[in-house]
C-alpha cells in the first residue's frame, strides 16, 4: 500500500473508487444505448435545437417542448462526464421518458475542463436554469414547477445549483427559482476528486475544489431535492451523498433526503430515465406534479 492521500486510501485505491470505466463493464453499451435514444427523441419530438442561453460556444439547451396540457412541469437535465465529455446531445434520451408523462425537458451543454474552470461550468449551468425560469412559459413549460436534475458531474452541477442564491444571481427572474431536482451519483466532495487520476486532466486547485463543492455550500432555501446513488456504486459515491444530505438536511422548507438505489450502478441508475414506463420515472413526474400517464 502506497501513502495514504485521502480518508485511508492511498493514491491507487482511491483511483479505483472514482474509475467507472473499470468498475462497470459493459459502459459502451450503455451510451450507446443512450445515442440511439437520443436520436430517436431529435426524430420524433420536434424539439428546438441548440436554443443559446449564453454567449459561450458551448452555452446551448435542447429545448422538447411539452405533449398535452400546459402549462406544464420542466425537467432542467445536465449531463455527466467528469467535467471534461460528452454532451447534450448524449443525453436527449432523457426526453424519451419523460416528454410523453407531459414534462418538457430543457437538455444542457456546458464547456468542459480543463479548457474551463469549474467556476465557469458551474455559473453556466446557473444560467441555463435561469433561461429555463424566464423562458419556461414559450415551450409551454410552468415556471413555478421547474426541476433540476443531472447525473455524475451533473449530480454536482444539481447540487450546486440548489445552493444558488437565486435572488443574487444576474439574469435571473425575480422571485423565481427550482421547485426541487434529482442528483443522481453526485459528486459533492470536490477534494478526493482532486487526489485522484481525474485530476491530470481537470487540474483542479484546493481552493476551485473546496468552493465549488456543494458540502461546503449553505444549503438550499426550499425545495424538495433527492439524492440518488446506486447500491453497487462503491464505497465514496455513497459517501458523497450520505454527506450531502447529513449536511444540509430538511426543515419546514426544504427537503434533502438520500436514496440508494438497489442493484445500480454508475450508468445503469440513470438507464431508465429513458423509459416512460419505468418505475423512475414515474415517481420523479409524480413529484414534479406531472400526471404519469398509464
Amino acid at each position: 500500500m502506497g501513502a495514504t492521500v485521502f480518508r485511508g486510501y492511498d493514491r491507487a485505491a482511491l483511483d479505483a473508487q472514482y474509475n467507472n470505466r473499470a468498475k462497470v463493464p459493459g459502459i459502451d453499451a450503455h451510451l450507446a444505448r443512450w445515442n440511439a435514444l437520443g436520436a430517436h427523441a431529435r426524430a420524433t419530438l420536434a424539439p428546438r435545437l441548440d436554443v443559446r442561453y449564453g454567449d459561450g460556444a458551448r452555452q446551448a439547451v435542447n429545448v422538447f417542448a411539452a405533449h398535452g396540457a400546459t402549462p406544464a412541469p420542466v425537467l432542467v437535465w445536465i449531463h455527466g462526464g467528469y467535467w471534461m465529455s460528452l454532451t447534450k446531445d448524449v443525453n436527449d434520451f432523457v426526453a424519451c421518458g419523460f416528454v410523453p408523462h407531459g414534462v418538457a425537458v430543457v437538455n444542457v451543454d456546458y464547456d468542459l475542463m480543463p479548457g474551463a474552470r469549474m467556476d465557469a461550468l458551474v455559473g453556466q449551468c446557473r444560467a441555463a436554469v435561469a433561461w429555463a425560469l424566464a423562458n419556461a412559459a414559450g415551450f409551454g413549460g410552468d415556471p413555478s414547477r421547474v426541476w433540476v436534475g443531472g447525473h455524475s458531474a451533473g449530480g454536482h452541477l444539481t447540487a450546486a445549483i440548489a445552493a444558488t442564491d437565486w435572488a443574487a444571481l444576474p439574469g435571473a427572474p425575480r422571485n423565481a427559482r427550482p421547485a426541487g431536482g434529482f442528483a443522481f451519483s453526485g459528486l459533492h466532495d470536490l477534494q478526493p476528486i482532486r487526489l485522484c487520476y481525474l485530476n491530470d486532466t481537470l487540474a483542479m486547485d484546493e481552493a476551485e475544489a473546496r468552493r465549488n463543492a456543494p458540502l461546503g455550500m449553505a444549503p438550499p432555501r426550499d425545495g424538495d431535492w433527492s439524492l440518488l446513488v446506486g447500491g453497487l456504486e462503491g464505497p465514496e459515491y455513497l459517501r458523497q451523498s450520505a454527506d450531502l444530505a447529513a449536511a444540509w438536511g430538511s426543515d419546514d422548507t426544504r427537503r434533502v433526503r438520500m436514496e440508494v438505489v438497489a442493484g445500480a450502478d454508475h450508468f445503469s441508475i440513470v438507464g431508465p430515465l429513458g423509459e416512460p414506463g419505468s418505475a423512475t420515472v414515474r415517481r420523479m413526474v409524480e413529484a414534479m406534479g406531472a400526471r404519469a400517464t398509464r
